[in-house]
């Protein structure tokens, strides 16, 4: 089964065709029946504010949350860097947090998404060992930013790594140069579930870092032959698992919501989900 969904709901205006507002969750709902949430990434989120996302969400909707930044090690530039008794805390708290989506079904995955400085080392792949520990049997995505986990023959081991730690390789689309950002690579590392986001084309603002590069990098727009191209990796890779995630995070300049759409029309899929009539407008 292949489920497209976008970065957040609220910012995707081609939805409701209105530059003027946000979108409202029934209104996303009505459309997709996957979301990938950030705000986790900057605060753990309340179990009141997960049960209210459960809540709203019609049967079968899927979350994927952000694992923390304390979680991803984006710590690790900073001056002051958290203890592993601190570190391990946020964990629980992660865990404690989420408990609603999970009873419900509703929780896809814990995406992982390192930072750059997050390479392949000894203390990184002992780490990645310690999040399965402190996560449990929870569901677990894996997204690197640094080529060095792609490097020649060591990116099977790391494969096989992920595989032995029951964690899916987030497949990435994304500028790359061999220094800086890294390959796609439609790789399978669990059996259950494989994950794709499309961070968009964007070379000079993923790769320069210049000006506003974090809020430029996603500016992209997928052209037709690249989603041929892009569907093509994903219908593949779905006849090797249960479940495939395709998210489209390319939507600095608004593209993500049009580019998705046109994706699951060329795969032919339907989501007969409800729409956004019948959902409580929240």
């Amino acid at each position: 089964m292949i489920t497209i969904g976008l970065s957040t709901w609220t910012r995707h205006p081609h939805l409701i065709h209105d530059e003027q507002r946000d979108v409202l969750f029934s209104e996303y709902a009505g459309v997709f029946q996957l979301v990938e949430l950030d705000t986790s990434f900057y605060g753990v989120p309340s179990i009141k504010t997960v049960t209210n996302w459960r809540n709203q969400a019609p049967d079968g909707f899927q979350y994927i949350l952000k694992a923390h930044q304390v979680m991803t090690r984006h710590d690790d530039a900073k001056s002051e860097q958290v203890s592993d008794d601190e570190r391990w805390q946020t964990f629980n708290q992660f865990r404690r947090a989420v408990v609603p989506l999970v009873k419900a079904g509703m929780l896809a995955t814990v995406l992982f998404q390192f930072p750059p400085y997050f390479t392949r080392n000894l203390d990184h792949i002992r780490y990645l060992r310690d999040v399965r520990v402190h996560m449990g049997d929870l569901p677990i995505a894996v997204e690197f930013r640094d080529p060095s986990w792609y490097e020649g023959s060591l990116s099977k081991d790391v494969f096989d790594y992920l595989t032995s730690l029951n964690m899916t390789y987030v497949i990435a689309d994304e500028p790359s140069d061999g220094n800086r950002g890294v390959p796609f690579t439609p790789v399978v590392t669990t059996p259950t579930a494989a994950y794709f986001r499309f961070h968009g084309q964007n070379r000079r603002g993923w790769l320069d870092h210049q000006g506003d590069w974090r809020k430029d990098r996603t500016n992209y727009r997928y052209s037709d032959d690249e989603l041929i191209r892009l569907g093509e990796a994903v219908k593949t890779v779905s006849q090797q698992v249960d479940q495939t995630y395709v998210i489209f995070n390319n939507n600095g300049h608004r593209d993500a919501a049009a580019n998705a759409e046109s994706l699951r029309d060329q795969l032919g899929l339907t989501f007969n989900g409800l729409g956004p009539t019948q959902l409580d407008l929240f």
